[in-house]
This record gives structure tokens, sequence and C-alpha cells, in this order.
């Protein structure tokens, strides 16, 4: 573990690509097989394999009260550490310097603690192991195994270049290390595998999620059309969740686009496992009734729960729209064109709530504003164009698929408390919480980290800290003087602000100063926006 933390310092200590790929080539080619598949995998940010579908079930919370107990200190000094590092791997170390015991743990060891961390029942005992296991860890050793297991590496290396630097240290072609990985979901074995020579025999494992392939803004229709060779096809982009399934044998599974399973949310899907077929299909999961999407936000009541009930069943009906074929009855079909899959897909019959999506194929750019409308008057959000000849890319975004929304709708609001930033943004005041008016009092509805340079970020973040009414340690209380246009792709009601609605995908467009507070926006504007998206 020692030089797993070292060299994780100096991955994260050069901004190069190169260098960073070469460090850590050098690193794995001196391992052996179970320290290479535990140092893949952590290297990734994540204690486990994704293909295990294995969860720590250790929560920030958990670490802090770990921390707080090994360094004997109180949590202002965890928070104060906390706040000059921007991550809580950074803050255990500084804390824990003199307070453990090193063991001299290797990489296997600490894989061994996490899996019986993740075999643990009840927080008592959770918290006995993570102390012992931080215990034996030097404070460096112990701030990057704080990081996997909240996921927060933070040392600027891309599961790609993982990949990159498995194929530098083993001489195996790249392509080949990306495809097995895609296939294997877990980049520990790939390593292990490159190693001995045996990338060419990894075959796909049905219910485990394959990365799902990501659409970009499209330009103007004419130029989506002419970017795609003169011809696209044209779907619904639906309101709704992405969603993977898989079926074999009469058995089937969903899984979100975060690649976690969620088939229990979705029980009226079951039919599909009687498909017939082995099968991956991509789609979306839409809330829907009577031959129109619902809003998202009625499809957000079943998400996050462990049980729906039969009464939520029936007033959130979900419909799983198939757009793409990714494997059916041991063929392989990402390197097909998405016309073929297309044409394959169709030749299955979807057993309800799951359909095949619509799709045109057109040439006239003047139809997509039609389309457009059509797709807008079924609830929906916009459209995807594809082009034709294009192959299925897990993870990535590129120029083969395209989204065309609807303009995003803004809100003009008023800064009312600041949180410090993470990674890059330590130090910095760079979360937003915002507010509208109602009435004479303003209630926040809802909270920005994106949209604004580095350099507005650090203007503002001396302003707020010579306005600050309430100090909170990590979060402070402004004076709310500072005004911001804000973008959003949807209001509904919520219980989770005091204005009683939220937005979705909040980002900063710009900061406001030709105007004061005075002149924000109030809760009637907001209910008026989700009154129009009613009739839209």
């Amino acid at each position: 573990m020692k030089r797993f933390a070292e060299i994780s310092e100096a991955i994260g200590a050069t901004t190069k690509k190169l260098e960073k790929v070469g460090l850590l080539g050098s690193y794995l080619a001196t391992l052996g097989d179970e320290e290479l598949r535990a140092a893949c995998t952590f290297l990734t940010g994540r204690p486990f394999p994704l293909s295990e579908m294995r969860t720590l079930n250790v929560g920030g919370a958990l670490i802090v009260r770990a921390v707080l107990a090994l360094a004997g200190v109180e949590e202002e000094r965890l928070w104060e550490a906390y706040r000059r590092w921007g991550d809580l791997g950074g803050a255990a170390e500084e804390l824990l310097a003199g307070r453990t015991a090193p063991e001299g743990l290797t990489l296997r060891q600490v894989r061994g603690a996490f899996e019986e961390l993740a075999a643990l029942q009840g927080e008592k005992r959770k918290l006995g192991r993570l102390i012992a296991l931080l215990r034996a860890l030097a404070p460096g050793e112990g701030k990057f195994a704080v990081k996997v297991m909240t996921s927060d590496l933070r040392i600027g290396l891309k599961e790609e270049l993982v990949e990159e630097a498995i194929a530098r240290a083993f001489g195996a072609p790249q392509g080949e290390v990306e495809w097995a990985n895609m296939l294997l979901g877990d980049i520990g074995e790939t390593a292990v595998r490159a190693r001995q020579g045996r990338l060419h025999a990894v075959e796909l494992r049905l219910f485990h999620p394959l990365k799902f392939m990501l659409a970009s803004p499209a330009p103007s229709g004419a130029q989506a059309l002419a970017d795609m060779g003169g011809t696209a096809i044209v779907e619904d982009k639906y309101d709704g969740i992405r969603a993977q399934v898989h079926t074999r044998g009469g058995e089937h599974r969903i899984f979100s686009r975060t690649l976690d399973e969620v088939t229990h949310r979705f029980p009226e899907l079951s039919p599909v496992a009687g498909l017939g077929h082995d099968v991956i299909l991509d789609g979306e999961l839409v809330a829907y009734r009577a031959g129109r999407a619902l809003p998202f936000a009625k499809l957000q009541a079943r998400l996050g729960r462990k049980a729906v009930s039969p009464g939520l069943l029936g007033e959130v009906p979900v419909v799983f729209f198939a757009f793409d074929l990714l494997y059916l009855d041991g063929e392989l079909l990402l390197r097909e064109p998405l016309r073929v899959r297309k044409a394959r897909l169709a030749g299955l019959t979807l057993p309800a709530p799951a359909r095949l999506a619509a799709s045109d194929e057109i040439q006239e750019p003047e139809r997509l504003e039609a389309l457009f409308e059509a797709c807008r008057a079924r609830g929906n959000e916009g459209l995807m164009l594809k082009a034709p000849g294009s192959v299925y890319h897990p993870g990535k975004r590129g120029m083969g698929w395209l989204k065309m929304k609807r303009p995003l709708a803004t809100l003009d609001v008023v800064v009312t408390a600041v949180e410090y930033g993470h990674g890059k943004r330590r130090g910095v005041l760079s979360d937003y919480t915002f507010a509208v008016r109602n009435g004479e009092r303003l209630v926040n509805i809802g909270k920005a980290y994106s949209g604004l340079t580095d350099r507005e970020i650090q203007q503002l973040t001396a302003y707020f800290l010579s306005h600050t009414i309430e100090d909170q340690g990590w979060r402070k209380v402004v004076e709310p003087t500072v005004v911001l246009e804000v973008a959003f792709d949807a209001v509904q009601r919520s219980g989770r602000h005091e204005s009683g609605y939220a937005l979705r995908f909040p980002r900063i467009l710009r900061v406001r100063e030709d105007k004061g507070a005075e002149e924000i926006d109030d809760v009637e504007t907001v209910g008026r926006m989700i009154d129009a998206g009613r009739r839209g």
C-alpha cells in the first residue's frame, strides 16, 4: 500500500498525460497478479470491480467518525483540514499523523479489509473495522484508502489512462485492453489477462452492465444532417432515465446509467424476462400514461426507493422504450452499424410495458422542426439524431449521436449561501445556494457549482468572505447581494427547498452585475413555468 500511495501522489503531481501513463505503466509491471488486480481497481477510484456489483456501504459520515475517533480531535478540526485539502482523504492524512501504528499492509490486505467492511452488518461493527484499518495504515496510505472508499481519487487519472498504462506495461494493443475491460467490467482482471496474453479469449458476461454510449449537443439541424452525410435516424429524446435491460433464460435485470442495478424499482417490467431471447437492450424508462410521457418529476417519485408500493405503481406507470440492441443470442452487435442493429431490434416482439422506440430516417432538414414539435406534443424533451452507420461506443461521447433539446429556461436568483469546493477548487467558495423571492422573503430553490470561470470564482470568493453573515466553517451564509442567471432543464415541486420547488440540472450562465436582489424572479414565476410545461 505504501508504494501505491507514493505512485498515486506522483501521478497527481503532474498534469502531463504521457508522464502519468509512464509512471503508472512502470509501477504496474512490478506487481504480482493479486496486487495488480487490486491496484488497477483502486486506481479507477473503486474498492471493487464494476462487475461485482458490490458496495462498501460506508458513507462519508462513518469515515469522519473513524478519523475523529482515531485522531482524538473535535469535529471542527477535521473541517478546517477539509477546507485546506478539499477532500476527506487529505484531511484524514493530516489529522492521523502520529496517531496510527502502520503494519505495512499490502494492497491485497487492504482489498480484504474492504471485503470485510462490505460484508459487515451494523454501523458499530463497520466503524470498529474501519478504525482498525486506518490504524494499521500510515497516514499517507490512509489518505488513499479513504479516497478509494469515497470514490474520490482526484489524481487526474481517468480509466482510459489506466487502460493505456496496462497496454504499455504488458505490450498489449490498447484497443484490445479497452475492449476486454468493457466486456469484463473488471480492469484488474483485464490487466492480469494482458500480462498473460489472454485478452483475445474474453467474452461478454450477461448481467454485467456495459457503459452507455453518449450523445453530444447538436448544431443546427441542417449542419447536423450535413455532418452525418446527409442522412440521420431521428428518435424522440425521452425525459426519463437511461436503462439497459439484460435477459436470459427467463431472467432479467435492469441497470441505470450509473451502472447500478434497479430491477427492483420497476417490477412491472418483469414480462421482458419471457422475451425468449438472450439480449441486451439500450433504451429509456419513462413515466407514461394514455399515450403521453409524464414529467420527469413523476418518475423521480419512484427513484431511490427500496420498494415501490402498489399505489405508486398505479400512479406512475412506466414504459421502457428500446432504441438499440447490443447483444442477441450469443452475438455481440456493438460493432455493427446502427441501421443493422435497428433492423435486428425491430425483429423482436417486446412484451408490454416494453416497446420499440419509434424512429424515422430523414434527409430533409426542414422536416426536423415538424418532428421536434410532434415530439414535444408527446411530452418528450426533444430529438436524437443518429448516424445510420454509427457503431456503439460504450462510455464515449462523439458526433455519431446528437441531441436537440428545447431552449433552456432561466431564472434570475440571488446567492444566499456558499460552500468550499473540492479538488482543484479547494480553498475557494465555488458551490452556490440561491433563492427566489416570495413576497418580502427569500426562499432557496437550488444549488449550482458550474458555469463560472476560475477568475470569477476567485473574485466572488473574496467578495463572499467579506460579506459573510454566519460562518459555519465549510459553509457560509452570505449577504444576498450577488445575482446570478441560472439555466435548468426543468422545474418541479419539491419539499427539499423552502421555495417548494427544485430545479433540474441548474448551471450558472452569468453574474448579473446589472441587477440587484430586488429584481430577481419570484415563486409565482416559477409556478408559471410548471404550468407552461404542462401545457407544452
